[in-house]
């Protein structure tokens, strides 16, 4: 089944599914008409999704947060539980403040985060279940703002219930993962244009050896990595899913030239980008 919230004037999409036969996300880059977000719940056995290409187990009685970015396809998605919005609904970005979860549940350190629920989890996801459904069924002037508010509600729980499974979390100050958090969103929203380590460290005032050691501290792999990783992420994706040439993704990177971003690209994906491309022919 499916319930679907849309706003006219704005934009905003919401959007439940519960034992759909079809759960495909095409990702910006793949065509996706819309920036959407999702939560995905598996109350049933384990099963395989695929994401970026690459297949995961995703565990029973899970939680999976997917970014509007990601192409994904689940092997039985008649077994799960979908939340769907877009940026236009509730943009997770400029309403950190409310829920903190970018950085850490939607474009953090660690992708696929699988986030296990117990017995309370599962008894919590009942109940933002049983929320979502009921105002999903009165059409009036508050809906909108009812279902923003249970999806808060939604991202703080997962969000609460990841960070008791980080060991980051369990280990280390609250301060010191703040921080990790805020070079990711740093990341994602910088990454196409900034390529070096000196730039997060002082957007968030640190030196570049204080960020590293900090990373090193917490068993991370060191922030230049981490932003090698994810422009080569965006790289394969363009590669996998559009018919952009490499020079015009080069541009769309920040690279000084095309050959500079096949050597980044061969380097880090061992492929070329052609031989990336050609990988779903």
């Amino acid at each position: 089944m499916k319930w679907e919230y849309l706003d006219n004037c704005t934009g905003g999409l919401f959007v439940m599914k519960h034992a759909e036969k079809r759960l495909i996300g095409k990702g910006v880059l793949g065509g996706h008409a819309h920036s959407i977000n999702t939560f995905v719940v598996n109350k049933g056995e384990p099963q395989q999704v695929w994401i970026d290409e690459i297949a995961y187990t995703m565990p029973k009685n899970s939680v999976l947060p997917l970014v509007s970015n990601q192409y994904f396809v689940f092997d039985t998605p008649q077994d799960l539980l979908v939340w769907q919005f877009n940026r236009e609904f509730y943009c997770i970005v400029d309403h950190d403040a409310e829920v903190g979860c970018v950085g850490f549940l939607f474009y953090g350190i660690h992708h696929p985060m699988f986030v296990s629920l117990d017995e309370k989890g599962m008894e919590a996801i009942c109940q933002i279940e049983k929320l979502f459904l009921e105002d999903l069924s009165h059409s009036d002037r508050m809906q909108g703002e009812m279902l923003r508010t249970v999806l808060k509600r939604l991202i703080i729980s997962v969000t609460r219930i990841a960070k008791g499974q980080t060991s980051g979390y369990t280990h280390f100050s609250e301060d010191r993962m703040e921080l990790i958090r805020q070079f990711s969103l740093l990341l994602e929203m910088n990454f196409r244009k900034e390529h070096e380590v000196k730039f997060y460290a002082n957007a968030l005032n640190r030196s570049p050896k204080t960020l590293s050691n900090l990373f090193c501290l917490c068993n991370y792999p060191s922030p230049s990595q981490i932003i090698r990783e994810r422009i080569a992420m965006e790289a394969k994706r363009y590669a996998l899913f559009t018919n952009h040439s490499a020079k015009e993704v080069a541009f769309r990177l920040g690279f000084e030239s095309a050959a500079h971003f096949s050597h980044f690209f061969k380097q880090n994906t061992q492929k070329t980008y052609s031989e990336m491309r050609n990988y779903l022919t």
